[in-house]
């Protein structure tokens, strides 16, 4: 990292430092949201590191994002809870019209309004986004949203909700990928309606009914019908973000299992004396090590402007994968503590594991890689 970068890095530790490990497990434990966490990062006004400073943001690019997210994880922080925060703004600071930029990033980026909530995924569809049927239909100055999403993340705690929606009903579209909309939605709203979702670890999510939820005309951002391609590039950044945040989780599990390793004495000598205890953790840190590289070569792409598909979806790939190792291998290491939860390793080993499925399941990245980058026929 250059030093500007270490500096931030030690700027969003020391912030962290003041939510250690009880305060997560109570956050767990109660299935509650950390608000006094996401209101000291927004106070710092790091999370709104990709505004540009003439919207009051800190002007900076993916590569200080994914420092910060990483920072974030690495604290033992559950990146999750805030992460969109960074992200949900890439859409609507290059799509979005200067009228809508003017009125929500300088708040965005004062921390006075949240933007942690994206509705997109539906039951049906899955991860075939083309085929979401919530339907926007325009009437005079407003569209009118009725439909249905899950996995609706944060909505209690957000202000701002980006919603995609069908404006031309896919038996009418020339293309799969054409009529679908994206809207900026303020919360609290009408025809909102919620339903929490309990899941293995504490991330606040819903399913959601859209019954007649109406949103200006003016907050569609972009064109009508082109925000398949919108989303596609908003990938690429949640790619990198999510990647940031599991080799965030991973340098915590191996710091800990190294920990462990070297104080826990079993027949008069430390346990990570042992190749079966050492190796995995070993093994673990390396493959972090190569994550992280490709999350930063994506980042770095990302920053010039350019679409980095086959990075970012690498670097999710790996670092999903190297933090998931490094999970298990500290379980294995802790033995019986690990599933005690005063330790915090059966936490992150649950909070771990999102990352094999999203964003973007890991079995989809491998098919976006045969297709796309090693020229392959389609397998679905």
């Amino acid at each position: 990292m250059s030093p500007q970068q270490q500096s931030i890095a030690a700027e969003i530790r020391e912030i962290c430092a003041s939510f250690p490990e009880d305060y997560w497990q109570d956050k767990d434990a109660r299935r509650e949201y950390p608000e006094e966490f996401l209101k000291a990062l927004l106070a710092s006004g790091w999370l709104g590191v990709l505004i540009p400073k003439e919207y009051g943001g800190k002007g900076m690019g993916m590569t200080e994002a994914a420092v910060i997210i990483e920072e974030i994880a690495k604290s033992g922080a559950n990146a999750i809870a805030c992460h969109a925060q960074i992200y949900n703004v890439a859409m609507l600071m290059r799509y979005g019209s200067e009228e809508l930029k003017q009125r929500y990033l300088p708040r965005i980026a004062a921390g006075e309004m949240r933007f942690l909530a994206f509705g997109l995924t539906e039951e049906a569809a899955g991860q075939d986004t083309s085929s979401i049927s919530t339907e926007a239909r325009r009437e005079g100055d407003v569209y009118v949203l009725n439909g249905r999403k899950n996995w609706l993340s944060r909505a209690q705690h957000s202000d701002l909700m980006l919603a995609v929606a069908r404006t031309t009903p896919l038996d009418q579209a020339p293309k799969k990928t054409h009529g679908l909309s994206a809207f900026l939605v303020e919360l609290p709203v009408e025809g909102l309606h919620l339903r929490p979702v309990p899941t293995m670890f504490n991330i606040e999510t819903n399913e959601a009914d859209f019954v007649d939820l109406r949103v200006p005309a003016e907050n569609l951002v972009g064109e009508e019908g082109s925000a398949f391609r919108y989303i596609l590039s908003g990938v690429n950044g949640d790619r990198i973000a999510a990647a940031s945040a599991a080799i965030g989780d991973a340098r915590w599990l191996i710091e800990h299992a190294t920990q462990y390793a070297n104080d826990r004495v079993v027949f008069d000598r430390p346990i990570g004396q042992n190749q079966s205890v050492q190796f995995p953790i070993a093994h673990a840190y390396a493959a972090t090590e190569a994550a992280s590289l490709m999350r930063f070569r994506a980042a770095e792409k990302y920053d010039r402007g350019e679409e980095p598909g086959p990075e970012a979806n690498m670097a999710k790939l790996l670092s999903s994968e190297a933090a998931w190792e490094a999970a298990n291998a500290a379980m294995s290491t802790y033995g019986g503590y690990a599933f005690a939860r005063s330790k915090g390793i059966e936490r992150k080993f649950r909070e771990t594991r999102l990352f094999l499925n999203a964003p973007g399941s890991n079995n989809l990245i491998l098919s976006y890689l045969s297709q796309h980058v090693l020229g392959m026929p389609r397998s679905f």
